[in-house]
């Protein structure tokens, strides 16, 4: 039995290799779930417990009420005071 070497797995491309950067702008950041992309946020302690009070109050989840101020400042902008 004669010892052979292993086929040479052909190259990448240039463009698969730049694609594949970490700072390539075509990755979306986020982990994806479902049709939504899973993201990191922080807030303040006082601000969480507010948000949680009015997710409480209109019977809605943490992040269901977050999603809804996202979509409301994105589609109608926000107010300046």
């Amino acid at each position: 039995m004669t010892i052979t070497k292993p086929k040479a797995k052909p190259s990448q491309t240039a463009e698969s290799f730049i694609s594949g950067a970490p700072d390539s702008e075509a990755r979306q950041k986020g982990v994806k779930k479902g049709n939504k992309r899973q993201i990191s946020l922080t807030i303040t302690p006082a601000l969480l417990e507010r948000v949680d009070e009015l997710a409480t109050e209109l019977g809605q989840s943490r992040a269901a009420i977050i999603n809804m101020a996202i979509y409301r400042a994105v589609e109608h902008g926000l107010i300046k005071e």
